[in-house]
């Protein structure tokens, strides 16, 4: 199985690109979004790839982050969203706005992508949703943040940071990221002065 493509980007197309490396052209399908930004032709150039084999198809997806990549694997393995949906979804929505409308129950922000509607939508947060737990999450940390407040005025700035750290590390738990890892970036951040999203993308950053 392919885990990236590092080569000379020799074609931009619709839908697709493709790489040269060592002679061989790679045709290589990604989001619109995704080929806008993967580079200039003849440039040096490397994609994390999905490698798609059936028996009368065999195909390459790219992507330009390995959290797209955790995007795409959790959308195709939802029943009824296909690759060319996925891709949709990729071009329109970013991975941190993806995860924090799953974890929000956000159906607006899905249904907003072409082919997507409502039933797909709920269909989405319900199966990935699943893979969290972020009440418990949040219920443990208010607990132990009850624990140690001496103040009440401290005590509702430290549960809503904790809350706001709930929400990010559910997010991240969402595009694929261990627990463990996922604590020790954001623990990194300056959590009180940051809001969910930017816990996220500057996690996301540290991950990476």
């Amino acid at each position: 199985m392919l885990a990236y493509i590092k080569g000379t980007l020799e074609m931009k197309m619709t839908g697709y690109i493709v790489i040269d490396v060592g002679g061989l052209g790679y045709k290589v399908f990604m989001s619109e979004s995704g080929i806008e930004k993967i580079g200039n032709i003849g440039e040096q150039v490397k994609v994390h790839t999905f490698y798609k084999v059936r028996e009368d198809d065999i195909s390459i997806y790219g992507f330009n982050t390995l959290e797209e990549l955790k995007m795409f694997e959790l959308l195709i393995g939802v029943s009824g969203v296909g690759a060319k949906t996925a891709l949709t979804m990729l071009a329109i929505c970013e991975p941190t706005e993806f995860a924090l409308a799953v974890i929000s129950e956000d159906v607006s922000t899905l249904t907003g992508i072409p082919g997507i509607g409502p039933k797909s939508a709920k269909r989405i947060i319900l199966e990935l949703k699943d893979k969290i737990t972020k009440e418990q999450q949040i219920e443990a940390i208010n607990k132990e943040v009850t624990k140690q407040a001496d103040k009440p005025t401290k005590l509702q700035e430290a549960i809503q940071t904790n809350n706001k750290i709930s929400e990010a590390i559910a997010a991240l738990q969402v595009l694929g990221y261990n627990k463990k890892e996922i604590e020790k970036a954001i623990d990194k951040l300056d959590k009180d002065k940051l809001s969910v999203e930017e816990l996220i993308k500057k996690g996301l950053v540290l991950l990476g």
